[in-house]
């Protein structure tokens, strides 16, 4: 398939490999953007306690950040479709910065949640963009390994933002941190200079287009597989500090080698999900949800347990890590001519299914404990992989593809 920059006469080039430099510097940008996301986690107790609010309320900088991310999806793909894709990936390149920034200087909750809002929508409209941009950086059926390789930066950053947002709160300041992730920005920005070609748009994406991907049954039954399996997950993980500060008793220095065991299993369920979609993209999802839902099961009837607990969450970080390459790959499948609305209505669903989730989980955990959170997930969990599983498998894409 061959298309034509808007306004040239001549053909595009055929891709016959994948452009890795361009999509390594997508993973490292993705490295920043999930490290930054993730921070509150591992941030909150103390982050509650210099901004003088409660650990429930501080939670929802998360909220903040995915509900604007749900809007901005759509809105960045719709609002730029006639812009270079290239010069829109930098600009919400540089939007990871600048919140960084923001919310490291953050006096109180309101700057940290302004901070967590500009972060959305760069959040939104990176997530939104990067299936299509695996499509056209990649020939058909090498997607799935261009997909392994982002995602690399998601479990890179799962190893490192936990517990080494931990250790800094712990031993430095939580602010130091927010600073870090704006220096990751900075070299995310400039190897996307270096190495991501022109990508003149394609097409026309608009509210039309977007309902064009919702009548695809293969990509609604996805997004109610997703709202169940984010909204589960980040109900959860939005509050594991408090739950194994307060139910498993860890102490500051345990907890940041438990989340380190949480984020370096995520990255080896990064590879294995990998492996798994490229067979089959629906069975991989299936399985990733049910290790979320199984880890849940075992947190709340053994968490008290320090070997249960740390059982628990390295199970966790496994499963959880083989989500985000099983679902992209499957989109990619699923829509590979329509990927950029596929992928706004999917991330649209995603940080909304992340907003009820972190919402419903600081409910939780201010009135009735953190164990509730963790009840929750594994339930919602197990339904998001049932809905799945039940689908039909997604044909193998065949033909080479252009920039």
């Amino acid at each position: 398939m061959s298309s034509s920059s808007p306004g040239a006469g001549s053909t595009a080039p055929t891709l016959t490999a994948i452009a890795w430099p361009a999509i390594l510097s997508l993973s490292l940008g993705v490295f920043g953007f999930v490290t930054s996301e993730f921070l509150p986690a591992s941030l909150l107790t103390p982050m509650a306690r210099d901004l003088e609010t409660s650990v429930g309320m501080a939670g929802q900088s998360v909220t903040a950040t995915a509900f604007i991310a749900a809007l901005a999806g759509p809105g960045v793909v719709i609002g730029t479709t006639r812009f270079n894709r290239r010069t829109i990936l930098l600009a919400l390149t540089v939007s990871l910065i600048v919140s960084s920034i923001l919310a490291g200087s953050a006096s109180d909750i309101s700057g940290l949640i302004a901070s967590r809002i500009l972060l959305g929508v760069g959040l939104g409209g990176f997530w939104a963009m990067s299936i299509a941009l695996v499509i056209r950086l990649s020939p058909p059926g090498s997607e799935a390994r261009a997909m392994a390789v982002i995602m690399t930066g998601v479990s890179m950053a799962t190893v490192s933002a936990a517990p080494l947002g931990a250790w800094i709160s712990s031993t430095l300041s939580w602010r130091l941190a927010f600073y870090l992730t704006g220096a990751v920005g900075i070299m995310a920005l400039v190897a996307q200079l270096a190495t991501v070609p022109s990508l003149p748009a394609q097409g026309s994406t608009s509210l039309s287009t977007l309902g064009a991907a919702l009548r695809r049954p293969a990509i609604r039954r996805s997004l109610y597989s997703t709202f169940c399996i984010a909204g589960g997950h980040y109900a959860a993980f939005t509050y594991v500090r408090p739950f194994l500060e307060t139910i498993s008793r860890f102490d500051a220095a345990s907890l940041s080698l438990l989340l380190l065991a949480f984020g370096i299993a995520g990255f080896f369920g990064n590879m294995l999900g990998g492996a798994i979609s490229q067979r089959n993209s629906r069975i991989a999802i299936a399985t990733a949800a049910t290790g979320i839902a199984i880890a849940m099961v075992a947190a709340v009837l053994g968490g008290t347990s320090h070997v249960v607990a740390a059982a628990a969450t390295v199970l966790w970080g496994l499963a959880f890590g083989a989500y985000p390459v099983s679902i992209q790959t499957f989109l990619t499948q699923a829509a590979p001519n329509d990927a950029e609305s596929a992928g706004a209505v999917h991330l649209c669903v995603f940080m909304t299914a992340v907003s009820f989730g972190a919402i419903l989980g600081g409910v939780l955990v201010d009135r009735f404990g953190p164990v509730n959170t963790f009840a929750l997930a594994g339930v919602t969990t197990l339904l998001g992989a049932a809905l799945i599983a039940a689908g039909k498998p997604i044909p193998a894409p065949s033909g080479n593809r252009s920039i």
